[in-house]
């Protein structure tokens, strides 16, 4: 299932969104308060964008080469 926003008031959440459950499922969820800094979203999506090539460079063992710019 995808990532599913919600808004807390009133000690209730609240789906910003529709959700894909049949009526009274019970679920379970760790809540985690969601920054709404738009400069800091494209901040990460540009960090996650490096590490996205990086993980894609074909190189397997990064760690193999960690000392290779030792003396």
């Amino acid at each position: 299932m995808k990532t599913v926003h919600a808004i807390y008031a009133n000690g209730v959440f609240r789906p910003s969104e529709r959700v894909d459950l049949p009526e009274s499922s019970e679920v379970e969820f760790e809540p985690r308060a969601v920054d709404a800094n738009p400069q800091r979203e494209a901040a990460l999506l540009s960090a996650y964008d490096v590490l996205a090539e990086r993980y894609a460079s074909g190189v397997h063992d990064v760690a193999a080469r960690h000392n290779e710019h030792q003396p």
